[in-house]
C-alpha cells in the first residue's frame, strides 16, 4: 500500500549488518563493483538483499588514497534516508562530496557554502546571499529561459533537417550556461572577454576535477579507474579555466557582491561561493536535469505528450498566450512530470552526514544503533524508488504520479533537493536554495516543447556518459502564441 511505511509498528533494535572486509583491498574491490562490475544500483541492491536489510555497512568510492575513510552506513529506504536532512543529528561539515573532499585550490582556497555545516558562522550569510540573488532575479527567469531555449529548439530543427538527428545534450550544455548567466546576472557569459564561447567547456572541465573520484565517464575500467579514481587530479591543470570563470563572475555579479559585503562577507570569498553555486549546483544540475527530463518524456510516448500539450496550451491560452506564473501553476500534470523525473533520476544521487552523537536510525522493519562519528550515506534512488511507499510501479516513470490530492501526499518522499519536496530551504538547513527554481526550469522545458510540438522522439546514446539525441519532432498543427511572461 502506498505510503504504508509511515504506519509500520515500532521496529525491533538490531546491529547494522554488513562488512567492510579487508582494509584497502576490499575498498578497491568494492569500488570496481560500484563503477564497473555491478553498477551503482546493483551494488547497493545486492548488499541489501545479501544482509536482508536496507541499512547496511559498505565501502563507497573513491576508497584508498582519495577517501578519508570509505566505510559508511548506507541508508537504502524511504524511512531511514531522511535522517540525513536532520542537522541536529548529523554534521554536514566537509561531506558534500562524501568520503573525500576536493582541494580548496579548486575554489580559491575557500571552503564554500556546500561544505559548511549550518552551525558554522558563515553558512547563514552565504546561503542568504544566494536567496537574495534568486529573489532579485525571479522575474527574469521565464523570459530568459524562453529566449535561450527557443533558440535551442530552432537549432534542433535545423539539425534534424540537415542530419536527421540533433544532439540535445550538447546544445543544452551551451544553452544552459548562457541561460544561467543571463538569468542570474543579466550578462551572457559569451559576452565576457575572459570566457567568450569557451565558458561551458571551462566550467565542465572544472566540474570534472571535483567529482571524478565518484563519477564515471564510461571509459574502460583499466584506463578510467587508475586515471580518475586512484589519486586526485592536480588542481593546477584547471587553474587557468577557473581564473577565467572568476573574472566573469567578479564583473557580471558586481551588484550581488556589493550586497554580500553588506552582509559582512569578504568580496573575494563571496565571489568564489557565487561561482561554485552557479557553476557546480545550478549549471551542473541543468546539464543532467534537462536532457534527463527530455529522455524520460520521449520514452513515455504519445499519450503523455497529448495530455501535456493539451494542459500547457490551455493554460497559456487562458493567460492571453503568455507564459505567466499563474499559467504555470495551472499545469498540474507538467509539474508532476518534473517531480517524477526528480524522484526516479535525482541529479545528485548521494547524500552524506556524520552522526553528531550516538543515535537510533529506523528503517521500515528494524531500528539500528549508530555511533557518534560514523558516516551515514544515502543512495537516493533506492530511497525514492521504495516499493513500500510507491507501490508496484516504484521503479517506473509514471508522469501523473503526483496529480491530485492522493498524489500530492507522496511528495514528502521526493528527496532530490537534500530535503523533502514538501519542505523549504532555509539558512539553517542544507536543502538546495534553488529548489523551486529547478522545478520551474524543468516545467519551462516542457512548456517550450509542447507549445511547439505535438510529439517528439529521442534516444540515449552511450552508457555512463550518455547523451540524449532528438530523432524527430511533429510540429503543432495549430500555431500557438509564444508570448513572453
Amino acid at each position: 500500500m502506498e505510503g504504508s511505511g509511515d504506519m509500520d509498528a515500532a521496529p525491533l533494535l538490531r546491529p547494522v549488518p554488513g562488512s567492510y572486509g579487508v582494509p584497502f583491498f576490499s575498498a578497491v574491490r568494492d569500488r570496481l563493483d560500484f563503477f564497473y562490475l555491478q553498477g551503482e544500483d546493483r551494488y547497493f541492491e545486492s548488499r541489501a538483499a545479501a544482509y536482508g536489510s536496507t541499512v547496511v555497512r559498505v565501502n563507497v568510492p573513491p576508497g584508498p588514497f582519495i577517501a578519508r575513510d570509505p566505510r559508511v552506513v548506507a541508508l537504502l529506504d524511504a524511512k531511514s534516508f531522511p535522517v540525513l536532512f536532520d542537522v541536529d543529528k548529523v554534521e554536514k561539515r566537509d561531506v558534500f562530496t562524501g568520503t573525500y573532499m576536493p582541494s580548496t585550490s579548486l575554489t580559491g582556497g575557500h571552503r564554500v557554502c556546500s561544505y559548511l555545516d549550518p552551525s558554522e558562522p558563515k553558512h547563514a550569510k552565504l546561503k542568504q546571499m544566494l536567496f537574495s540573488l534568486l529573489a532579485s532575479r525571479k522575474d527574469a527567469v521565464v523570459p530568459v529561459f524562453r529566449s535561450n531555449f527557443g533558440a535551442l529548439l530552432d537549432a534542433v530543427e535545423s539539425k534534424l533537417a540537415s542530419d536527421g538527428k540533433a544532439d540535445f545534450t550538447g546544445l543544452n550544455d551551451v544553452t544552459s550556461f548562457e541561460f544561467i548567466g543571463e538569468a542570474y546576472f543579466g550578462v551572457r557569459p559569451s559576452s565576457s572577454a575572459a570566457l567568450g564561447a569557451s565558458g561551458p567547456s571551462k566550467a565542465g572541465k572544472w566540474l570534472i576535477w571535483q567529482i571524478c573520484p565518484v563519477f564515471t565517464v564510461g571509459l574502460p575500467m583499466i584506463i578510467e579507474d587508475p586515471l580518475l579514481h586512484t589519486v586526485p587530479l592536480p588542481p593546477f591543470l584547471v587553474s587557468s579555466d577557473y581564473k577565467a570563470l572568476y573574472s566573469y563572475f567578479s564583473a557580471a555579479a558586481s551588484p550581488v557582491l556589493d550586497a554580500a559585503e553588506g552582509l559582512g562577507l569578504p568580496r573575494e570569498e563571496a565571489c568564489h561561493n557565487l561561482l561554485f553555486a552557479t557553476v557546480f549546483n545550478s549549471y551542473g544540475g541543468l546539464k543532467l536535469l534537462l536532457p534527463g527530463i527530455l529522455a524520460r518524456v520521449a520514452e513515455a510516448g504519445g499519450k503523455l505528450h497529448e495530455r501535456l500539450a493539451t494542459e500547457i496550451r490551455g493554460a497559456v491560452a487562458s493567460a492571453g498566450g503568455n507564459v505567466t506564473p499563474a499559467a504555470l501553476e495551472k499545469m498540474e500534470l507538467t509539474k508532476s512530470v518534473v517531480w517524477e523525473f526528480l524522484r526516479l533520476d535525482p541529479p545528485v544521487k548521494f547524500q552524506y552526514g556524520r552522526a553528531k552523537a550516538d543515535m537510533r536510525v529506523e528503517s521500515h522493519d528494524a531500528a539500528y544503533s549508530i555511533k557518534k562519528g560514523e558516516m551515514l550515506f544515502g543512495y537516493q534512488p533506492c530511497a525514492t524508488r521504495d516499493a513500500r511507499v510507491f507501490g508496484p510501479t516504484a521503479a517506473e516513470f509514471v508522469g501523473d504520479r503526483f496529480v491530485g490530492e492522493e498524489g500530492r501526499k507522496l511528495l514528502k518522499y521526493v528527496y532530490w533537493s537534500n530535503g523533502r519536496e514538501t519542505e523549504s530551504p532555509s539558512v539553517g538547513n542544507k536543502q538546495c536554495p534553488g529548489k523551486n527554481l529547478v522545478v520551474l526550469v524543468g516545467r519551462l522545458l516542457l512548456v517550450e516543447l509542447f507549445l511547439r510540438y505535438d510529439t517528439f522522439t529521442a534516444e540515449q546514446v552511450g552508457k555512463a556518459a550518455a547523451k540524449v539525441v532528438i530523432t524527430g519532432v511533429t510540429k503543432a498543427a495549430t500555431s500557438v502564441s509564444h508570448g513572453a511572461a
